[in-house]
Order: C-alpha cells, then sequence, then structure tokens
C-alpha cells in the first residue's frame, strides 16, 4: 500500500497535507503524531470513509477510491476508534460481517464462515461475550470484538486506529502482538510511542498533517524529534530485554538543565 501527496480540507484548511506513504507487504507501520495531527483522517482517506482533495491511495497499484465499496473492503479492513452501532446485533453477528464483502447480498453463512468466526472470537478473548448485545460491551470489549471482525475479514491490509483505546495493559499487548502474529500488512495509528516503538517495523510521524519524520523507531524516536514535536522533556533508552527504544517523560519544558 502507498499514499501519493494525499490531501485533505476542510473547512480552509489541509488536515492532511501531501502525505506519502509506503508500506511493504507483512509490514506494521505505526502512524504518531500529537492531537490533531492528521492521524485519524489519514486513516479515513486510506479506508474509504474520505474522499482526499488531492493524491491518491494505491492498493496493490490499483487507485483504492476508483474500486467499489464491497471490492475495497475484500482488501481492506478497519477497527475504527470506538466503534458504535450495531446495536441490535449479537457479537456474534458483529464479528460474522467481516465475511459480507466476500458473499453475495442473498447468501448465507456456511460452516467454514461459522468456523472462522467461532477462532476469531476465541483469539481475541470474547468467546464468552458472543450471544451479548453488541451496545451492552464495555469500550475494550467492543474494541476487541471490532479487531475479531477484521480478522475474520481476511483483509490484504489491516487499518487500526487507536486499537487499544479503552484496553487494559493485558489486552493493549494481547492484540498488538495478535496484530503482528497474522502476517497482514497492518497500518496503525498508536498514542503510546512505547508500544508503537516495540510493535513497529517504522514509523511515520505527523505534524500539522505532514509527515516530519520516518524511518525505524531507533531512529525516529529522538529526544530532539520529541521535544519539537510533542514538546515534552524525554529520555530516549534502549531497553535491555526488548531491544525496542524506551520513552521515559520528565517533568519540566525541553531544553531545561536536568
Amino acid at each position: 500500500m502507498r499514499t501519493e501527496g494525499l490531501t485533505y480540507e476542510a473547512g480552509g484548511r489541509a488536515l492532511v497535507d501531501g502525505v506519502d506513504l509506503e508500506i511493504a507487504p507483512g509490514e506494521t507501520v505505526g502512524l504518531v503524531g500529537p492531537n490533531g495531527s492528521g492521524k485519524t483522517t489519514l486513516l479515513r482517506c486510506v479506508y474509504g470513509t474520505l474522499r482526499p482533495t488531492r493524491g491518491r491511495v494505491l492498493l496493490d497499484g490499483d487507485d483504492a477510491h476508483a474500486l467499489g465499496a464491497k471490492a475495497r473492503a475484500r482488501r481492506v479492513a478497519t477497527v475504527p476508534q470506538d466503534g458504535q452501532g450495531a446495536f441490535e446485533l449479537t457479537v456474534r453477528q458483529v464479528v460474522a460481517m467481516g465475511r459480507s464483502p466476500h458473499k453475495r447480498f442473498w447468501e448465507a453463512d456456511t460452516a467454514a464462515d461459522a468456523e472462522l468466526v467461532d477462532r476469531a472470537l476465541d483469539r481475541l478473548g470474547v468467546a464468552d461475550l458472543a450471544e451479548r448485545d453488541f451496545s451492552g460491551l464495555s469500550g475494550g470489549e467492543r474494541q476487541r470484538a471490532l479487531v475479531a471482525r477484521a480478522v475474520v475479514q481476511r483483509p490484504a491490509l489491516l487499518v487500526l486506529d487507536e486499537p487499544t483505546n479503552h484496553l487494559d495493559v493485558r489486552y493493549q499487548l494481547e492484540i498488538l502482538s495478535l496484530v503482528r502474529s497474522l502476517g497482514v500488512t497492518t497500518v496503525l495509528a498508536l498514542h503510546d510511542l512505547n508500544l508503537a516503538a516495540y510493535y513497529c517495523d517504522r514509523l511515520y510521524v505527523l505534524a500539522g498533517g505532514r509527515v516530519v519524520a520516518s524511518g525505524p523507531p531507533a531512529a525516529v524516536l529522538t529526544e530532539e524529534l520529541l521535544a519539537s514535536v510533542y514538546g515534552v522533556r524525554a529520555e530516549v533508552s534502549v531497553h535491555p530485554a526488548t531491544g525496542a527504544p524506551t520513552v521515559v517523560y520528565l517533568p519540566g519544558p525541553p531544553g531545561e538543565r536536568r
């Protein structure tokens, strides 16, 4: 997947401004940046709920916005920031919706579909919630159910917008580990820089709708960048167990003597 000069304007300003991304097959790429930097808007352009003002999104060389909605859904699965809706459906029915792009409108679920749903429910730790109303779930339970739906969809590209929102530490780690284990090309927005450093192959840092840095986490997550983009004072070191960069935030403004 790649984007070329992707721009989205609203209210007379560019929320995303000339963004070029490139994600190799099987790679996990993280979008990081402060609130309002354009991460969610960029992802919405990628998975098709927003049409770019300029530029394009390419999926295996095809313009994503030239594809029909169903054809695009066969290639791209998304987990939004805080999934709502589907109030009259059970968790199992919501997860089974992931098979819809692969079926005709009138086509019933098969035994193979049901097996995929059962496996996804189990892997995401929501099997015991399968017959519960989706609307009655907590935020974290909803998020896990929506990741299960995306897994069932079997996409070529998985797009996740803050997938660890509302989750306790255990499920944050389990969901990101599961995403890594799928071997699916993945782009996700994360606020937690330490999670991004550990689980992502590469990072794109956004500020003001533009890419201001990109590369492997160790090259991107520097004390200088955190000061300039986030306006915080921090120390970055290599974790002795994981080998990933670890960010520790410090009190006081950037540049203050230690």
